[in-house]
C-alpha cells in the first residue's frame, strides 16, 4: 500500500513554520526517563489518526523529555513502527529515504555543525541504495558499507530549498569548496548530516532514540515536534542533494515545535 501524505490543519510552508518557532559517543542507551510510550505522556504532542496514511507512518503522539545528560526522542505510531521500508531504485541517484523525525529549536552548532545554518533535527531512517553510516556495522556481517536498509539515526540541518518544490526542505547541501563546521562523524557526504550511531529501538507501536549530550544546561526551553517523511536522492546527484519529498505526517499539524523538553 503506497504511504500517502496525511492532511495537515493548517497550510502553512514548512520551512516557514519550523523557522518561527555536543553529542558524544554512540550508544545503544536505556531510556533515561521512563519506558512510557510517547502516546502515555500527558505533554506530548498528540495527532488524531488518519486512515489517508499508513499507519506505520501516522503519528499518534511525539515526545522527548531528559533525565540529565540523556535525552530520549520517541513517537508512537498507528501500526508497529518500522515495519515498511523503501523499495530499492538499484542505484544512489534518485535513491528514496524514509524517515521519522524529530524537528527541534536546538542551533546546529549544538552538535557540531555551523551555527545558525537551519533547523537541526535527529531522524531515524533507511533507504536500502546506500550506506551513509561508514563507522559502524549494523548488521554485525563485518562490512561497513551494506547496511543502508536497517533503521539508523542521524543528526540533519534542514531548509528550505524551492528546487525541491515550493515551500519544500532539503538537507542542506556544502557547496564545492566550502568547509563548515561539521561533527566529527560527518558521514563524508557533502551534506550538512551526521551519523553518530544511535540506535533506534522499535517496540511495536512505538520508535525510541536515545541520544547524550556533553552540557544538558543547552536543552532548556528547547523546542520539538514530530514529523515522518519521504526523501530523495536528487536523479542528477546534483544540489539539491537530498530533498524531503512528501510529508506524510506533522503531530503538531502545523510544525509549530510545541513540546518542550522537561
Amino acid at each position: 500500500m503506497p504511504v500517502k501524505p496525511k492532511t495537515t490543519r493548517k497550510s502553512v510552508p514548512l520551512w516557514l513554520a519550523l523557522l518561527a518557532g555536543t553529542a558524544t559517543a554512540p550508544a545503544a542507551l536505556a531510556d533515561a526517563g521512563h519506558g512510557q510510550a510517547a502516546a502515555a505522556m500527558s505533554d506530548a504532542v498528540t495527532s488524531p489518526r488518519a486512515e489517508a496514511v499508513s499507519a506505520e507512518f501516522d503519528i499518534l503522539a511525539a515526545h522527548v523529555h531528559r533525565d540529565g545528560r540523556l535525552v530520549t526522542f520517541h513517537m508512537t505510531l498507528a501500526a508497529e513502527a518500522g515495519t515498511k521500508r523503501p523499495d530499492p531504485a538499484g542505484q544512489l541517484a534518485g535513491a528514496p529515504v524514509l524517515s521519522y523525525v524529530w524537528p527541534t529549536s536546538l542551533d546546529p552548532a549544538t552538535v557540531g555543525f555551523e551555527g545558525g545554518s537551519g533547523i537541526l533535527a535527529l531522524a531515524a531512517t533507511s533507504h536500502p541504495d546506500f550506506d551513509d553510516t561508514p563507522l559502524y556495522d549494523e548488521d554485525g556481517d563485518g562490512d561497513l558499507a551494506n547496511d543502508g536498509a536497517r533503521w539508523h539515526s542521524h543528526w540533519v540541518v534542514l531548509a528550505p530549498n524551492e528546487a525541491c518544490g515550493a515551500g519544500a526542505l532539503a538537507v542542506r547541501d556544502i557547496p564545492d569548496g566550502a568547509t563548515p563546521a561539521l561533527p566529527a562523524t560527518w558521514p563524508g557526504l557533502p551534506l550538512y548530516i551526521d551519523s553518530p550511531g544511535y540506535t533506534p529501538r522499535f517496540e511495536g507501536p512505538e520508535i525510541r532514540l536515545t541520544v547524550p549530550f556533553r552540557d544538558a544546561e543547552i536543552l532548556a526551553g528547547t523546542s520539538y515536534d514530530g514529523v515522518t517523511a519521504a526523501l530523495q536522492v536528487h536523479a542528477d546527484l546534483h544540489a539539491p542533494l537530498l530533498c524531503v519529498t512528501d510529508v506524510f505526517d506533522v503531530a503538531s499539524g502545523d510544525l509549530s515545535l510545541p513540546g518542550k523538553v522537561k
